[in-house]
């Protein structure tokens, strides 16, 4: 009697498990009465299914006309644009040094070349791959970090560290010195056939590693082999000029920069911060993202995690000083392209579908659902009577055909939930957060989700 009764109970667990765990038909036909297929509910499907979700989406409700006023604003002129390109970082980066070389040169017409720093930056991360294969040469492939140098032996994204990095190592020249080329304002194709070159030198490097080659010849190796990246670099990109004559006048790269773009004495990584607002993470605490860095020699993005309000009274500082700022977010998300508001009531998708969707910041980030996908330039921000802000303003690389005649706007709701970046002048952070940077790091590793390269 007991072989029946054992085997009921185990079929019975199974169904049971069954039933809990995969869609069987009894659930099936419970989820197929989730819609009832009312006249309502055809005309959305069948409205959604010409038209798109985020059309349909748009709230009526807040598509009046937009105040475009800014009670503090650092004056620009002139929008740059990627294109089919990941480089908004440097485009942001160069957009925040050229405004001030257009003060000392006292021109409103001026574009600093991204071409040029981007040839160094794709050449930088070639040795930075190439480098890091020498370092791991004794690990095995299928080790955490091989295995992520093999997945990510370049790109075209970056973040202000590099620009600080390229720059204040191989100068900026304007742009009619070394303009754009179809390969950099369409960097793809070009980037693919590189990262294809690379993975193969660092399968080479490993494998006469193996082979018993010491250290000091595969370092010769890899010069040897930079050697072919630099030739596809020229032949993409053109040739980064050592010197050059602009306005009846020679300059070096370094010399131009040192003279136009930054103070005697300034050091764009040491006089800077980086401000940070996740709340999935610790505030008050200094992070640091292993091999989060453009240049093998160069910084690591180093950055400390504040509250949202913090954040804000330390941007408002700096433009309140006329001095703009490199500044990232999660530009998609509730983004009207065509009027360039970001404003969290653009779109009533919950609505539209029938449900709800409730999760916050944190809960976006610590499931993949939000982080910073794009840089641009914090130029402006509206105060209300208390000093608080009201709405911000960005300058984006995407043209000025794009959003508000190139510009993006922002309502202080919608900064809070999806900005997640600044970079400031030390001198605008209160002595409490100077504090906190003599802290020693906590060390992320490569691969943390929230630090992805921005595009």
């Amino acid at each position: 009697m007991k072989k029946p009764i054992l085997l009921t109970f185990s079929l019975l667990v199974c169904t049971l498990v069954s039933a809990q765990t995969g869609i069987t038909p009894d659930v099936l036909k419970q989820l197929e009465g989730s819609y009832t297929g009312t006249p309502a509910e055809k005309a959305i499907r069948n409205a959604i299914s010409n038209v798109g979700i985020q059309k349909m989406a748009i709230n009526q409700e807040n598509a009046g006309t937009k105040d475009k006023n800014f009670s503090i604003e650092v004056k620009n002129t002139g929008i740059t644009d990627q294109e089919s390109s990941g480089r908004c970082w440097l485009f942001t980066g160069l957009n925040v040094l050229r405004g001030r070389a257009m003060k000392k040169l006292g021109t409103e017409n001026f574009v600093l070349s991204q071409c040029y720093l981007f040839f160094y930056d794709q050449l930088e991360k070639s040795n930075l791959f190439l480098q890091g294969i020498i370092d791991t040469r004794k690990k095995p492939i299928d080790d955490e970090m091989v295995r992520w140098l093999f997945q990510h032996p370049l790109s075209d994204g970056g973040t202000y560290t590099g620009v600080a990095d390229l720059a204040t190592k191989y100068g900026v020249v304007p742009a009619d010195v070394m303009p754009e080329t179809y390969v950099s304002n369409s960097t793809s194709e070009f980037c693919g056939h590189l990262k294809r070159k690379l993975r193969e030198f660092g399968i080479t490097l490993r494998e006469k590693s193996e082979a018993g080659m010491s250290e000091k010849q595969l370092q010769q190796l890899k010069v040897e082999q930079l050697g072919t990246v630099y030739r596809m670099l020229v032949m993409a990109y053109g040739v980064p000029p050592a010197e050059f004559t602009w306005k009846g006048k020679t300059y070096k790269p370094l010399d131009f920069f040192k003279t136009y773009c930054i103070d005697e004495g300034e050091d764009l990584n040491k006089d800077y911060v980086m401000l940070m607002n996740d709340p999935s993470r610790p505030f008050g605490k200094v992070y640091e993202i292993d091999y989060d860095r453009h240049v093998y020699d160069g910084h690591n993005w180093l950055y400390v995690n504040l509250p949202i309000d913090e954040l804000e009274s330390i941007a408002i500082a700096s433009l309140k000083d006329s001095c703009q700022m490199y500044f990232s977010c999660d530009v998609g998300k509730f983004l009207d392209r065509s009027t360039g508001f970001a404003d969290l009531k653009n779109y009533d998708y919950g609505s539209l579908l029938g449900t709800t969707f409730g999760m916050n910041k944190k809960q976006r980030i610590e499931t993949f659902d939000s982080g910073s996908t794009h840089a641009m330039t914090l130029m402006a921000v509206d105060l209300d009577g208390e000093g608080k802000a009201k709405k911000w303003k960005v300058e984006n690389s995407w043209g000025s055909s794009s959003g508000a005649n190139g510009y993006i706007l922002m309502t202080d709701e919608w900064f809070r939930e999806y900005m997640f970046r600044v970079v400031v002048n030390r001198r605008y952070c209160p002595q409490s957060v100077l504090e906190l940077m003599k802290q020693k790091p906590v060390r992320l590793p490569a691969w943390d989700p929230m630090f992805q390269e921005e595009d």
